[in-house]
């Protein structure tokens, strides 16, 4: 896999096993200049990083070595692994993000995204249930990479997941109110996907929160936080497939 290389210093200095390797998490950089995210990435002061940075152009930069653990999770949670830095590789790609006018990414970035995924899934053996997004193992804290990345295109192409239902034919149940009984069993359908339920908030405001992480992901034309009938037929389906 061809990169550049542009270490960081923020990384553990003990070296993990190959096998220890299960997730790829994406980011996006969140900054309105791609040389201020990578200083940032690089600046000890900074205290983060990630194992890769995908360029605007494309180009990809390995800012941490895949055996070392970068620090670009956070508290960090989904199914029963916690603090996700230690079994990740995290991929940044630079995109200004929610807070500066958030921008598509472009095909040069999606053919680089492909490439390094592929190339990641093949060496370490990743999952599809196991590649997500920053959102999804920090939802109370990260809308990255939000909802502008492409998980419908990556599931065609094998990386990452997604359901088997029609879009089409679910659109009719958006906005349609669901009963206290059918929002419960959402929320608890996103457990059993691998969202947390361990972060001590308060459930009315944590659903919210849960939700739309969940929309941000699988629902990206509308991200409310309202539990409706197509959310409720997602989250169905997605038991089903990855039980």
């Amino acid at each position: 896999m061809d990169t550049i290389f542009n270490y960081s210093p923020n990384f553990d200095k003990k070296k993990r096993k190959k096998n220890q390797i299960k997730f790829i998490i994406f980011h996006y950089t969140g900054m309105k200049n791609e040389r201020d995210s990578i200083n940032r990435l690089t600046s000890a002061k900074s205290k983060v990083s990630s194992h890769y940075l995908i360029k605007k152009n494309g180009e990809i930069l390995t800012l941490v070595p895949d055996l070392y653990i970068a620090w670009h999770a956070g508290i960090s949670i989904w199914k029963n692994y916690r603090s996700i830095n230690k079994y990740s590789i995290g991929i940044e790609i630079s995109n200004t993000g929610h807070n500066f006018k958030y921008e598509n990414f472009n095909q040069k970035q999606m053919n680089s995204i492909l490439n390094i995924s592929k190339f990641l899934i093949k060496k370490y053996k990743i999952k599809s249930k196991y590649i997500l997004g920053h959102s999804d193992i920090s939802p109370d804290r990260k809308k990255d990479p939000g909802e502008k990345f492409p998980w419908f295109y990556l599931s065609k192409k094998k990386i990452g997941y997604w359901y088997n239902l029609n879009q089409k034919s679910i659109l009719k149940y958006r906005n349609h109110k669901i009963s206290k009984l059918e929002e419960n069993l959402f929320i608890q359908n996103l457990y059993k996907i691998g969202y947390s339920k361990d972060l001590n908030k308060k459930y009315k405001k944590y659903s919210k929160i849960l939700t739309s992480s969940f929309q941000r992901r699988f629902r990206q034309e509308l991200i409310n936080g309202i539990i409706d009938k197509e959310c409720l037929i997602i989250s169905k389906n997605l038991v089903k497939k990855f039980k």
